[in-house]
């Protein structure tokens, strides 16, 4: 991989360790599709397995006094788990160019449903009679598209959790799937060794660029912050659109 392409995959994971850093979860949301769009799909959800995993398993135990009592933290993160094995089958299945339309039209639905669901509100009662099969197709886009943010992320937001409690459930989420995701990427062929030292490379950028976000986020107010996260995704997504369709 030549060198300017180095520093293009680590200005991907700065950007999404600067939106971690800030909003606690969406690591994803930037950099899959900025590699979808530099490289493949397959190169994107390889190189986030590792991140997701150990800097949600930090802050799952960062945040553990803060669960939820009951079932529903459990239930969504084992479905999710559930979810992910079958998105990574297809995630293999699929070629590149079928791969990065649903990595772009994730990112256009959680667009979407920003703007015309701002304020959907969902109880913990409900949540927890629906948990499990939102659960399950958040891990099924998450091992196609390496993306489940327009499902879980919008679905927690939704609860209107404090923030405590939303990064203790969203991060218990991504260990499971993730816990999931990197034997089934090894036994589809999909997280070879050089994927998977990319992959815990990855995690320099990430977790350096993470307290950048927090002083962001700190300054500016989070509607301004969200506009701009939101602009940046839908260039993406419609570079994504582009390079395929044309």
């Amino acid at each position: 991989m030549p060198l300017t392409e180095y520093a293009l995959v680590f200005l991907c994971l700065a950007a999404g360790g600067i939106l971690k850093g800030a909003t606690g979860a969406g690591a994803p949301v930037l950099a899959v599709p900025a590699m979808t769009m530099l490289f493949n799909a397959k190169f994107a959800v390889a190189v986030m397995v590792m991140p997701n995993l150990c800097t949600n398993l930090w802050q799952a135990w960062q945040y553990r006094k803060a669960i939820l009592p009951g079932p529903f933290t459990w239930l969504f993160a084992s479905a999710g788990a559930a979810g992910v094995i079958l998105g990574t089958a297809i995630l293999a299945l699929l070629p590149q160019e079928a791969l990065a339309l649903i990595v772009a039209g994730s990112v256009y639905g959680f667009i979407l449903f920003r703007f015309l669901r701002p304020d959907w509100r969902v109880t913990l009662e409900v949540a927890s009679r629906v948990g499990a099969p939102v659960g399950f197709v958040a891990g099924l886009l998450q091992g196609a598209s390496g993306i489940s943010a327009p499902v879980s992320l919008s679905f927690l937001n939704a609860m209107k959790l404090d923030r405590a409690a939303f990064i203790a459930t969203v991060s218990i989420f991504f260990v499971a799937i993730s816990g999931f995701q990197v034997p089934a990427l090894g036994a589809l062929g999909l997280l070879t060794t050089t994927s998977f030292l990319a992959s815990v490379s990855a995690l320099v950028p990430l977790v350096a660029f993470m307290p950048v976000g927090s002083r962001i986020a700190r300054r500016l107010p989070k509607e301004a912050f969200d506009r701009v996260i939101l602009v940046l995704l839908g260039l993406l997504a419609t570079k994504l659109f582009v390079d395929v369709l044309l």
